[in-house]
């Protein structure tokens, strides 16, 4: 990314975050240094205490909230921080994006196999492939854009959205949806946005009913859960000490960017229990933060992240969430050597 200010710096923070005020940094730990002892306690305890540790130890500002099924199938608040804080969603928010496109889809104003032009007027560069191509005349399925938007993030992707269901459309399906604060930020031409804002407990809420199908059909569910949840998505937070099986368990999205504060590095996903039933939802807000520039895995609040994905995976192995009104399941993945 380009060393320049955020473009949403550059029009202003908006009234929702300029309150925000910047917390003192915390030491961060060298790479590879061994994480200190949390000490024992049921399993929300270690979430609360792994993700406090992982907090201070990341520096910056965070915006948190997970949630998670107890033994008795009741769905449970373990992580609370600052959740109703409205913070920009940056990449995060693409998945509130495809949930309108779906919801288009399931009142027969749109199908899946439609396609439409990719031209090179639209292309925009930053995550994703289509501006890898180089060459450009397609024509493309809103499934193949959906899932570009969510398995690879790509910001083409965004711009196809927007030609099928306006920025303004997009704010009036998350608000009938119940959606206070998750929005999408309108520009001049009313088919492109930036992604605007949220709070970490609306993206759970949002998570959560995806998840347990009553957002969208269950058809819908099914196809954007599926893309969340497989294996050549994001693995440098949540996923990246999980084995294959392991990770097709957890649907996550990440959003990183920055503005005149620092940088931002956010994700948020579900953990689904071995039956394919959902066991626990995260978002994690993060801004303020240093090393504008790495967006790998070796940048603070992504080893936080990478930290409290084992922990919360782990803390749901032995849960069943057996009161779910929805299941979702992915194949196995097999690797194809052509042919």
């Amino acid at each position: 990314m380009p060393k320049q200010m955020s473009r949403r710096a550059a029009i202003g923070i908006g009234a929702a975050t300029a309150a925000l005020v910047a917390a003192p940094r915390g030491a961060s730990a060298a790479p590879g240094a061994p994480a200190p002892e949390i000490g024992a306690g049921t399993a929300e305890d270690l979430i609360r205490r792994t993700y406090q540790r992982e907090k201070t130890r990341a520096g910056g500002v965070w915006h948190s909230h997970v949630a998670m099924v107890g033994a008795a199938g009741a769905l449970r608040t373990v992580v609370a921080d600052d959740a109703d804080r409205v913070t920009h969603g940056y990449s995060v928010q693409k998945v509130a994006v495809a949930i309108a496109v779906m919801d288009k889809i399931d009142r027969g104003e749109l199908r899946l196999d439609q396609r439409l032009d990719l031209t090179a007027d639209i292309i925009l560069g930053g995550s994703g492939i289509y501006f890898l191509q180089t060459v450009w005349g397609d024509e493309v399925t809103v499934a193949n854009f959906l899932t570009a938007l969510l398995l690879v993030s790509d910001n083409t992707a965004v711009r196809m959205c927007g030609r099928v269901v306006p920025a303004l459309e997009i704010n009036q399906i998350l608000a009938a949806k119940g959606f206070t604060h998750t929005r999408v930020e309108p520009v001049a031409n009313p088919n492109r946005f930036f992604l605007g804002v949220t709070t970490a407990r609306e993206t759970h809420d949002l998570l959560w009913r995806l998840a347990n199908k009553t957002l969208l059909s269950a058809r819908s569910s099914d196809f954007l859960l599926g893309i969340l949840r497989w294996i050549n998505g994001y693995h440098d937070g949540v996923r990246r000490d999980m084995s294959s099986a392991e990770r097709s368990r957890v649907a996550t999205k990440y959003g990183a960017d920055y503005d005149s504060r620092g940088a931002a590095r956010h994700e948020a996903g579900i953990v689904f229990d071995a039956t394919g039933a959902p066991a626990l939802t995260y978002a994690f807000f993060a801004d303020t933060l240093g090393d504008l520039d790495n967006y790998g895995g070796t940048h603070p609040a992504v080893r936080a992240h990478a930290a409290l994905g084992r922990v919360m995976f782990d803390a749901v192995g032995p849960v069943t969430n057996r009161a779910a009104r929805a299941r979702h399941s992915v194949q196995q993945f097999h690797p194809v050597n052509g042919g």
